[in-house]
């Protein structure tokens, strides 16, 4: 069985097709996350060390290509469909929460877009909200540029460790290039998690001292975009 799925896989890799599927499966992810991209850009690292094809230059160069590619359709339906949510949103609570947002991208925009790329789900979320605030796109591209191309080699390398590891076996070297990438993500979440309970403790405290009946200003929520 093990054998039939290595040679459904090494004939899948083998085709010069495979760099365009790389690219059209990270376009996708881009804008909605169900589709596994980086999975796909670790097998070809994988298959890249042991059998020498696809070339695994050209892997994270698709990889990266459609990633970014489907951020910037990300950021586009952020920016028309989310902005006129925006508009709507005449409720104090929702209107702060688009302010805060928006400050945040603005204070360090260039950090947030690239860690969240590394979180599945989160590159989404983020890159829609880059749109929905009208983040400028010159700064989206140039930081984007940067995260797509730094994802790309991270995943491609990744699953090539694996792959050179396990020459023999391909499966295995694929399994233990997930088990980093998923290691790394869940390290990245941790971090991601710790900051966010000080950032609310740390809110708690300073709307403790505040008047009674005095609301939170937005500067006050958790870094939630990552």
């Amino acid at each position: 069985m093990n054998d039939a799925i290595i040679d459904l896989a090494r004939e899948v890799m083998g085709s010069p097709w495979v760099y365009a599927v790389i690219f059209g499966v990270a376009l996708l992810d881009g804008f909605f996350p169900a589709v596994p991209s980086e999975t796909l850009v670790i097998t070809g690292g994988v298959f890249a060390a042991a059998d020498g094809v696809p070339n695994l230059l050209f892997v994270i160069l698709a990889g990266a290509a459609g990633a970014f590619v489907g951020d910037h359709i990300s950021y586009f339906i952020g920016r028309t469909a989310g902005t006129k949510l925006r508009h709507r949103a005449t409720g104090k609570k929702s209107g702060a929460m688009f302010d805060w947002a928006e400050r945040q991208l603005n204070e360090r925009g260039g950090v947030i877009l690239i860690v969240a790329r590394y979180i599945p789900g989160g590159r989404t979320a983020v890159t829609l909200t880059c749109g929905t605030v009208e983040y400028p796109l010159r700064k989206f591209t140039f930081f984007d540029a940067i995260a797509t191309l730094s994802w790309g080699v991270y995943s491609g390398m990744i699953g090539y460790v694996g792959g050179h590891a396990f020459e023999d076996n391909p499966l295995l070297g694929l399994g233990v290039g997930l088990g980093i990438a998923l290691t790394i993500t869940g390290l990245i979440e941790l971090i991601r998690h710790r900051i966010g309970v000080r950032n609310r403790r740390r809110a708690e405290a300073e709307s403790a001292g505040s008047a009674p009946g005095a609301e939170g200003s937005p500067d006050e929520k958790p870094q939630e975009l990552v």
